[in-house]
């Protein structure tokens, strides 16, 4: 059960990691966007209705992408009043209460992701805006983000279980 446990974390890790470092790149996508929309607006006076909602689609790509790297990477915000403090046993043994927690949460954020992106696809979903962009695949890439990080939370659970029992997880 133990090796299963370690296969997964790896995998679960060196995934993330791929998906983290390609959704790296779409900040330059959004910079591509959004300076063509400047220059098409100011040199040639043709603003484009699609390049804020572009730039929009592709940040929330970035982060909802990114967010199970950024948890691995351990660089998501923390009240780190106390927690600075502690042993990392300690620190270990907290992290995994609060995993469950976590893990809670986005068990019901991907539910409500699959069934809106179900809707999205079955009823050809568009967005309320001039230009109309369908919304099934920036739903389609919210719902593997947010499987991605709890798939990255279930992980950091083990590593930090395997912590608290002092056998960790490398």
């Amino acid at each position: 059960m133990r090796t299963c446990i370690h296969a997964y974390v790896r995998l679960v890790d060196r995934l993330n990691r791929a998906v983290g470092r390609c959704a790296m790149f779409l900040v330059f996508v959004i910079m591509g966007v959004l300076l063509y929309s400047a220059l098409s607006r100011t040199l040639l006076d043709a603003p484009l209705i699609w390049s804020v909602e572009v730039a929009q689609m592709a940040l929330a790509a970035y982060y909802l992408l990114g967010g199970g790297y950024s948890m691995q990477l351990d660089s998501h915000v923390r009240m780190d009043v106390l927690y600075s403090r502690w042993s990392p046993k300690t620190k270990a043994v907290l992290d995994c209460i609060t995993a469950i927690g976590l893990v809670a949460y986005l068990v019901v954020l991907l539910y409500g992701g699959v069934s809106s992106t179900q809707y999205a696809l079955e009823y050809s979903q568009k967005n309320y805006s001039v230009w109309g962009p369908p919304l099934a695949p920036i739903k389609i890439v919210m719902t593997c983000g947010i499987g991605l990080l709890l798939l990255q939370v279930v992980a950091l659970f083990f590593r930090d279980l395997a912590a608290a029992r002092g056998r960790p997880i490398p």
